[in-house]
């Protein structure tokens, strides 16, 4: 009995490790993680996390210049735990940070682009796991901190796609 135990123990922490290190290894295709919100027909998935405020929203910017955005973003980004530039750069005018979870490693992407309107660009940020549907509010959480560290907002922002 106690051997089928250690057996069964060392299987499930051989699988696990497996898991784990699949999670980590898997390559991400900048093609499927790196998205326009700006593209025609682009609309987010129900369970992403999206602040995408249009022209006439109170968290709309005015006059917006999105080298300026993509700074503040990239310096909140950078300054978070776990997270890196995964693709974009200032000068594509955007760009998508991959921000890893502490225990296991699983990948969450934060893309943030620009929609143009009549009166002008403005920011979209779009927050999705790798894995799954479900993550526990944790994207919605980084990019509510995000989005107010990068405009000084006082109270978190609402989920938004106009």
């Amino acid at each position: 009995m106690i051997r089928w135990l250690l057996r069964l123990s060392v299987l499930s922490l051989g699988l696990t490790a497996a898991l784990s290190g699949y999670i980590r290894l898997v390559p991400n295709d900048p093609a499927l993680w790196h998205l326009d919100p700006a593209a025609a027909g682009f609309a987010p998935a129900a369970h992403w996390a999206v602040f995408c405020p249009g022209a006439d929203s109170r968290y709309a910017m005015t006059p917006i210049i999105p080298a300026e955005i993509l700074a503040r973003f990239e310096a909140v980004a950078l300054a978070s735990k776990r997270t890196q530039r995964f693709a974009g750069s200032l000068e594509q005018g955007r760009i998508t940070w991959i921000t890893r979870s502490a225990l296991i490693g699983y990948p969450d992407f934060t893309t943030l682009g620009f929609r143009a309107f009549p009166s002008g660009l403005q920011p979209c940020l779009i927050a999705r796991q790798r894995f799954g549907d479900f993550d526990w509010g944790v994207n919605e959480a980084r990019l509510s901190g995000w989005v107010q560290s990068a405009f000084g907002l006082l109270e978190p922002p609402p989920r938004v796609w106009n």
